[in-house]
């Protein structure tokens, strides 16, 4: 699960890193599902960043990756 995990990963952050930001993986329990990340730069600041995290990044992990149920920033 992780390295498909990162591999979509590579797939989201360049769109997070045109509008100035980034995303860093700190943990993946593959037990459960839950994928912690933070976001950093301009997206560690947003005001949307709840937005982009649950209707961008967890949507898109949640449909590409088997296992993930829930992605939680930290």
């Amino acid at each position: 699960m992780r390295d498909k995990l990162l591999e979509t990963i590579e797939i989201i952050r360049p769109a997070l890193q045109a509008d100035g930001g980034d995303i860093v993986v700190k943990d993946v329990n593959e037990e459960t599902g839950v994928v912690s990340v933070e976001l950093v730069g301009a997206c560690g600041t947003c005001p949307i960043s709840t937005q982009t995290m649950k209707a961008g990044i967890e949507r898109i992990l949640r449909d590409r990756v088997e296992g993930v149920t829930e992605v939680i920033a930290v």
